[in-house]
């Protein structure tokens, strides 16, 4: 959390106070019960002294109904309010201090620290003097009136930098101020506009967020923190944000309509995961296009729906609509892990099995320990290895996401245009050999066990294959009660579902 009260530690307010009163408490005379106001001033200083603030900010309030004219009873409890960060209600109390005892050098410095750090230049360069007319040879207060000329040459500088579009001039002379006035809301405003831009975002939201505490009711603050989310495609922070607004007025018209603008794409975007999580595609797919339609210029909302098309097109298993999907989210982001993923398992699919290996290398090159890419980088190289020798779906002509009504479809036609029985002598062992390549592949793909292993690179059907190694009787010869006739003692056997 960013710190907007330097040097207001604890343990200096309370040297300054203790110095003040010239005290030496024990924490042995700890009063249990207070009744005067000398009794709430010293209970008030040992809780002060103990850290305990709003203990103290209590007895110190008692003090001065008791007695008004304390002026260490207004001090203290000023003290207290720094400690808090509540610079605000300090300054009445170091008012009323210089008030009652003008002379009182600790508490005008304190208000002069304070002028500064809230940019109120002018007021911090009377109180100085004040301190030096009294004191000449005051350090710190010479130090900082010292200060305060640079620093209203540098605002000057930042003002014209931002005039002239010089927004990294104008940062850097904002920075050097803000280190001097972090209370000031102005100056962090207008880094924050020239932190917009030049598109950094992030640093604008972090500039603008102090703003809605150092200005009451600060809804354009609230307002415009959203927006920037909002630009950054972060829906649910830019919500949470707008809802600070509408808390402050609930009749903002700006902030209502951003409201409702962003509720209901974060409700579309929550939406879609849920039907996706559910393997409700088509219902995941509509919504997409309801965000599409709703928001079609920030490049982060573009991008998000994309990768959600990307994503469920995959599991889908709708090759070609997640490829494109795919490359628009890589065209955006090459090193987009999860879209490498998807387009690799979509070209699985679509059988171009070399780009499949193409993306799994590039996301192994990403995160080399992640198992999933392993895997994938596995199956892919032995599907690239496997159609080069005998591929069961180009056999029967089809993809890999036919069903096994397709795929028996297939086969019947196939096993009848290829029967040895309707080729002349001289083509029969071609016929033959493509016939037995139909039965093959009609056996694995209607089988969801060999299907599977064939889907992950391995042949069941070749003895060879690691991963299949006991393979049994697939053909015992077809002799009489084929289904297309014939009777050429052919030594084949085929059973038709």
């Amino acid at each position: 959390m960013m710190d907007l009260y330097p040097g207001f530690s604890i343990q200096r307010l309370l040297t300054l106070v203790f110095l003040a009163l010239d005290l030496n408490i024990s924490n042995n005379g700890m009063f249990v019960y207070a009744s005067s106001p000398s009794e709430h001033m010293v209970l008030g200083t040992q809780l002060l002294s103990a850290g305990q603030l709003a203990d103290a900010l209590s007895h110190f309030h008692s003090a001065i109904e008791g007695d008004d004219s304390n002026y260490m009873a207004y001090y203290q409890r000023a003290a207290v309010y720094l400690a808090l960060g509540k610079s605000k209600s300090a300054l009445p109390d170091l008012e009323r201090v210089t008030q009652i005892k003008p002379d009182f050098i600790a508490a005008r410095l304190q208000r002069a620290n304070i002028f500064l750090k809230q940019g109120r230049l002018d007021d911090a360069h009377i109180e100085y003097e004040s301190i030096l007319a009294k004191e000449p040879h005051h350090l710190e207060a010479t130090t900082q009136l010292m200060a305060l000329e640079p620093l209203k040459q540098a605002l000057i500088a930042a003002e014209q930098a931002l005039a002239d579009v010089q927004y990294e001039d104008a940062i850097n002379l904002l920075s050097e101020a803000i280190e001097l006035c972090p209370m000031d809301p102005v100056l962090r405003e207008q880094r924050a506009e020239a932190y917009i831009q030049i598109g950094e975002l992030y640093k604008a939201i972090h500039d603008l967020r102090p703003t809605t505490k150092l200005r009451n009711d600060n809804t354009d603050g609230h307002l415009t923190i959203s927006t920037l989310y909002y630009r950054l495609g972060e829906d649910e922070e830019s919500l949470n944000e707008i809802r600070e607004c509408l808390k402050l007025d609930q009749d903002h018209k700006q902030c209502h309509n951003h409201y409702k603008k962003v509720k209901k794409l974060n409700k579309l975007f929550t939406d879609t995961t849920t039907a996706i999580n559910n393997e409700n595609y088509d219902a995941a797919l509509t919504k997409l296009t309801a965000v599409e339609s709703l928001e079609s210029e920030i490049e982060a909302y573009i991008h998000r729906t994309q990768d959600l098309r990307c994503r469920t097109y995959t599991k889908q298993q709708a090759a070609p609509a997640a490829i494109e999907a795919c490359n628009v989210v890589l065209e955006r982001n090459p090193d987009d892990i999860d879209a490498l993923i998807n387009r690799a398992e979509s070209y699985i699919l679509d059988d171009r099995f070399e780009e499949a290996v193409t993306d799994y290398k590039h996301a192994s090159t990403i995160d080399e320990e992640s198992r999933v890419i392993k895997e994938g980088l596995q199956k892919s190289q032995r599907l690239l290895k496997q159609s080069q020798q005998r591929d069961y779906y180009k056999i029967l002509g089809l993809k890999r996401t036919a069903k096994k009504k397709e795929i028996l479809k297939a086969y019947r036609k196939l096993a009848g245009e290829w029967h040895p029985d309707n080729f002349p002598q001289d083509q029969k062992d071609m016929a033959e050999k493509k016939f037995m390549d139909i039965a093959s592949a009609k056996e694995v793909l209607t089988d969801p066990e060999m299907r599977e292993k064939f889907d992950n690179g391995e042949d069941p059907l070749d003895p060879e294959s690691q991963a299949y190694q006991n393979r049994g009787q697939h053909f015992h010869g077809f002799q009489q009660g084929f289904p297309f006739g014939g009777n050429q003692g052919f030594n084949f056997k085929f059973h038709f579902n």
